[in-house]
């Protein structure tokens, strides 16, 4: 007979926190949200500790350079998606790593003959309004001008007149070298009154542009997650099986942890991409493993060798995996089950493996409980899916701007191993959906907005850093009632379109 798990399968929303003492001390400047991102033993420090407890989804929607630089700038980690050649997956990781922070690679690039009505497109595309121009239109080309909003009109100028007729030359560029640091490079713009300076090579090819908002924005970034040398740290999704090919171009490339994608993580394929890694690499690789759901499976992954354990199956908000499949568990019960089993394998062995809650966060609140019921730290997707930062496009829906969103078990991402079973390499039936999600606006302003919650959260708790949180947390259930209570209710709720008429009596 079927193994029957006692109790209900409880989502995030089925909870509250209770509060507890808070002392004067309980302010949200002296949280501490630093959290262990790979296993280490009693008495030693971790690897690697991230600042901020939250790492990106390996999703082709979410997880690209850009993000992953940004993240990395508020003290968290993206996961380059693996759903990609080895190849492209190492380039996405080196151009992290070799990203000078402050200096930007351009993704607007145009050419010469091309003409007013490309770059309004592209801008449209892209909201840049700032466009080398380069001879062949690559972002490395060599440099012959430049475009920004003041070189046209477009209600007066038309629209098929040439971007050589109005870009600024070359000639009348003010430029730096590539030896060039950013300190000098802001001085050059402060002196010369620009808003941006291209960088160029000996060969005169544009290697990056320094805008005076991107100074600003490293200036005011001490949270930032560098590595020994000073780079950016960034992590990168692996299968089952091309992993043998694949890992050492990550490595080589500079990846700071991998993480094996896949949607069910108690199996023998991850077993054997584990006892390769340490095989060929001993510990100097990080490897994280997932899914699971219970402690069976948290123990087999930690047995394994994995660095960190990844937990949600079905979870995720474009995720179907239950509905198509009928596996999977309440994100609650999951976590609570496996960090549980977390506490007791440390006990026992002196080795604490990170546990990452990965899916079911819906509103910023469920990311303290997240972590008050044990997650070392939170893989999200739609979360970073709708900032500037993530690789789709800002689409107008009905009105509205929407990022685009899909599952890596979708039709549209076809990551056929991330949930192969062995046998056909494709996808025999979708485990995730094609979608929208509201555009959200720059991942800064909103990452910073959801941790101050946290913070605040955590100091209502009495709790001054993760550790404390989970100790002193006092977690309820809560009833379909207690949800409804929890929100506005019984008031009308102004609205700007609404018309309202005064009655003065005197």
């Amino acid at each position: 007979m079927a193994t029957c798990f006692d109790g209900v399968s409880h989502t995030f929303s089925e909870y509250l926190l209770v509060p507890g003492y808070s002392s004067s001390d309980n302010v949200p400047d002296n949280v501490s949200l630093k959290t262990p991102l790979v296993k280490y033993r009693r008495g030693q420090q971790p690897p690697i500790t991230i600042n901020v407890p939250l790492v990106s989804a390996i999703m082709q929607a979410v997880s690209g350079p850009k993000l992953a630089v940004a993240l990395a700038q508020e003290g968290g980690v993206s996961f380059i998606y693996g759903s990609q050649t080895p190849e492209d997956e190492a380039a996405m990781v080196r151009e992290v790593k070799t990203y000078k922070a402050g200096f930007v690679a351009s993704d607007s690039t145009v050419t010469p003959d091309m003409t007013l009505q490309d770059v309004l497109d592209l801008k449209e595309r892209t909201h840049h309004s700032t466009m080398p121009v380069t001879e062949d239109g690559s972002p490395t080309g060599k440099l012959v001008g430049i475009v920004t909003s003041r070189d046209y009109r477009p209600s007066r100028d038309d629209r098929s007149k040439l971007v050589g007729e109005f870009m600024t030359p070359r000639a009348q560029l003010i430029v730096a070298d590539d030896q060039t640091s950013l300190k000098v490079a802001n001085d050059i713009i402060w002196d010369n009154k620009l808003n941006q300076l291209p960088i160029v090579d000996a060969n005169d090819h544009l290697v990056a542009l320094v805008f005076r908002k991107d100074y600003d924005s490293h200036k005011s970034n001490p949270g930032e997650l560098l590595d020994a040398q000073k780079r950016y740290v960034v992590g990168a999704g692996i299968n089952t099986r091309d992993y043998a090919d694949r890992i050492p171009l990550l490595v080589d490339a500079g990846a700071d942890v991998l993480c094996i994608d896949s949607s069910e993580g108690f199996s023998e394929w991850q077993k054997l991409t584990l006892e390769w890694v340490r095989k060929h690499y001993g510990d100097t690789v990080k490897v994280g493993a997932s899914n699971v759901v219970d402690a069976e499976g948290f123990r087999f992954l930690a047995d394994a060798g994995a660095d960190f354990v990844k937990v949600g199956i079905g979870g995720g908000s474009i995720c179907i995996t239950r509905e198509q499949k009928g596996i999977g568990r309440g994100q609650a019960s999951a976590l609570i089950d496996v960090c549980h089993a977390r506490d007791e394998y440390y006990e026992q062995t002196g080795v604490y493996v990170p546990v990452c809650s990965d899916g079911g966060i819906v509103y910023d609140y469920h990311m303290t409980l997240a972590l008050a019921m044990g997650a070392d730290f939170l893989m999200l997707g739609r979360y970073f899916a709708r900032f500037d930062e993530s690789p789709t496009r800002r689409v107008n829906v009905n009105g509205s701007y929407m990022k685009e969103y899909w599952g890596e078990g979708s039709a549209r991402a076809r990551n056929w191993a991330r949930y192969d079973l062995g046998g056909k390499k494709k996808l025999s039936f979708v485990e995730g959906v094609d979608s929208y999600v509201p555009y959200a606006g720059p991942l800064k302003e909103n990452v910073d907005n959801s941790l101050l919650k946290v913070r605040s959260t955590m100091c209502n708790c009495g709790a001054l850093d993760l550790a404390e949180l989970r100790e002193k947390a006092k977690l309820t259930l809560v009833s379909s009632t207690s949800l409804v209570e929890g929100g506005a209710h019984d008031v009308l709720l102004k609205d700007a379109n609404q018309q309202v008429s005064v009655n003065f009596r005197s």
